[in-house]
């Protein structure tokens, strides 16, 4: 049973699911990918990389879709690069973009520096218009360091955001309990996370509402058109462009329906924790 439907004025065993397309801002065909996937397909959450160089793009083609914050701290391509939006010396490579790998990054960054980053990223969405409905991060950046998570969860409480976090398992091997210290800061977050990894999304997706629990399950992909740009930006154009197609799936839709799932999306999660705290937001 979980609490979290409760919290949302649900029943405890119902199965809810949000289907969360990430990678707005980094790129057109991610752009276009995650658009129609929210317009037009499965999608019902995306996250947004402010840093990226597509970003304001995505902005101006903002219609009031639920856009949450990956909040980016890395920019792991050797050849397509971004920085940080503040003075950041600690949060920058040999080349001025930030670091390639979550190891440099933890090892050379500023806490301070970490948190005033991520707060004007969310600033800066909130700028141009986002309704930021939760907090994430670039490759699990901050919810898989300890002293990473403590800004992340300080930024949740600040602007009272619900978070994603790894699953369980990770969790377990983190051995950090995760969960738990959200909970007690008055934070939500899913009951489950399924992440799409290595051109799996069709076989991760099904296997996934097949086992289906009572709670709160994020589905997680990055889809993106095919497009020459796409192609040159990386090896894993292929699987993007294959999270774009299960996203687009009427089939998929046919087999949430037999899992008994019911879509919604990140506000949801933000409602309820205003609730809580006595804030009514939308």
């Amino acid at each position: 049973m979980s609490e979290l439907c409760e919290a949302m004025g649900r029943s405890a065993d119902d199965r809810l699911v949000i289907f969360t397309v990430d990678g707005l801002g980094r790129s057109h065909a991610a752009n276009a990918g995650v658009y129609s996937a929210l317009r037009r397909g499965l999608a019902t959450s995306a996250g947004l990389m402010v840093p990226a160089p597509w970003a304001r793009h995505a902005a101006a083609r903002y219609r009031g879709e639920q856009v949450g914050l990956l909040l980016t701290l890395i920019a792991e391509s050797d050849l397509y690069r971004w920085g940080p939006l503040t003075s950041a010396p600690s949060l920058l490579d040999g080349d001025g973009g930030f670091p390639r790998t979550l190891e440099d990054l933890w090892d050379h960054a500023d806490l301070d520096e970490v948190y005033r980053e991520a707060h004007a990223q969310i600033e800066r969405a909130i700028l141009w218009g986002f309704d930021i409905s939760y907090l994430s991060s670039h490759l699990g950046a901050m919810e898989r360091r300890s002293e990473f998570f403590g800004v992340y969860l300080e930024l949740a409480e600040e602007y009272r955001l619900p978070v994603r976090l790894p699953s369980a398992k990770d969790q377990r091997n983190l051995g950090v309990p995760l969960s738990s210290l959200a909970a007690q800061a008055g934070v939500l977050t899913p009951d489950h996370v399924v992440a799409v990894r290595g051109g799996s999304a069709r076989r991760t997706i099904e296997g996934a509402l097949a086992a289906l629990e009572p709670g709160v399950t994020e589905l997680r992909l990055r889809p993106a058109l095919d497009t020459p740009e796409l192609r040159a930006l990386g090896d894993d154009w292929a699987d993007r462009v294959g999270d774009l197609d299960v996203v687009m799936d009427a089939d998929i839709s046919v087999l949430m329906q037999r899992a008994g799932a019911k879509p919604i999306g990140w506000a949801d999660l933000r409602r309820a924790m205003g609730r809580r705290n006595g804030v009514h937001r939308g």
